[in-house]
């Protein structure tokens, strides 16, 4: 298909629905309402479920329900909406259903702003609700990958009976480009085996997350940790840029790794050796491959984690590297989204001014070299 001008929040939605989104919950917030406006007049367009509920809290709930009786459900929310779902999330981690969830964050904590954050973070990768679970969280740096991370959420979503979040800052939501969006995808024609049941001439089937026992609890514990293991084994996925010969890596994700791309592209016209690592699975987090990076030979001499948020992803940057190699950060808060500018006096700062005269870059292929 030709490309559209397409606006982010846009894109999420007519993605989830060309990808079999059969019914959609949700509650308008802000930076991410068109989002939920598309799903109102395309879902009905198409003889689908949508339903405004009346909070954040009734809508992750109608979720649940959808999911279990074995729907390819949705919901989508910015920041303190994601934070009241959270209570349902949990159980349906619990409960082994699918769902896909995305989430266009704002500035905070309370209600904050509506301008575009990444202090999501931790809530989504960390503590998506009470219990030993991730979700799975895909960060899109542009409108094509917010459509092509909202398809592939609900594959994967599928595939492990399991929790997909899309994250991306309000800028991503609200910005426009050219994008290509997929086929429609046709609906399911029957429910999967595990879905609940209890009508007459059925097998009873039951979904629940409550366990009373703690060795029938631990044993389902210990089951979702195997399920989280094939999940970090096979689904990591990342981006890396100029980082075979850099010396300070910038690590960042989404609106954040833009602003990045744009600095190392100026950095490295000026002779120094910087790349770019994009995690673009914020859980499972791509940390086996930082600290090859870390022990690579010739080594990185500083990785530089810029994100909208107070420092977040840090710390997982500093887990997977270790001793190794120093990780510095470089952040703005409230919504602001850090310069190019910043960015590369940050790194400045790391690499001495004199480096430069002993690097040259070959505009032929655009390599660089040592002299």
């Amino acid at each position: 298909m030709a490309k559209q001008l397409l606006k982010g929040n846009i894109a999420f939605a007519e993605a989830a629905i060309r990808a079999g989104c059969e019914v959609y919950f949700g509650y308008p917030i802000t930076p991410q309402t068109e989002l939920l406006e598309h799903m109102a007049k395309r879902m009905v367009e198409l003889d689908r479920v949508f339903l405004q509920a009346e909070s954040e809290v009734a809508a992750v709930n109608m979720v649940y329900g959808a999911a279990a009786a074995g729907a390819k459900v949705m919901t989508s929310s910015s920041s303190p909406g994601i934070s009241l779902m959270q209570e349902g999330f949990s159980y349906m981690a619990g409960s082994n259903v699918p769902a896909v969830v995305i989430d266009v964050m704002r500035g905070g904590p309370g209600l904050g702003n509506i301008q575009p954050s990444q202090a999501d973070y931790n809530q989504v990768t960390k503590s998506a609700g009470h219990g030993d679970f991730h979700p799975i969280v895909l960060a899109p740096s542009t409108v094509q990958e917010a459509i092509d991370l909202t398809v592939l959420a609900f594959d994967l979503a599928e595939k492990y009976r399991t929790l997909a979040f899309v994250i991306a800052d309000g800028a991503i939501g609200q910005m426009m480009e050219p994008a290509e969006l997929p086929e429609m995808r046709p609906l399911p024609e029957k429910r999967p085996a595990w879905a609940v049941t209890g009508a007459k001439g059925r097998p009873h089937n039951v979904i629940s997350s409550l366990y009373m026992g703690a060795e029938e609890l631990e044993a389902l514990n210990l089951t979702l940790q195997d399920k989280l293991r094939q999940i970090e084994k096979a689904e990591v996925r990342y981006e890396a840029t100029h980082v075979d010969d850099a010396e300070v890596v910038i690590v960042a994700f989404g609106t954040a790794a833009r602003v990045a791309h744009t600095s190392v592209q100026h950095l490295r016209a000026a002779g120094l050796p910087v790349g770019l690592f994009r995690p673009i699975t914020l859980w499972p987090f791509p940390e086996q491959e930082l600290a090859r990076l870390a022990r690579r030979i010739p080594s990185v001499r500083t990785f530089l984690v810029v994100e909208m948020n107070a420092g977040q992803m840090v710390h997982d940057v500093r887990e997977a590297v270790g001793s190794h190699v120093p990780v510095r950060f470089k952040g703005r808060m409230g919504g602001i989204i850090p310069l190019p500018e910043e960015i590369e006096e940050e790194v400045r700062r790391i690499i001495p001014s004199a480096h430069s005269r002993a690097f040259r870059v070959e505009a032929k292929n655009g390599r660089v070299a040592h002299q």
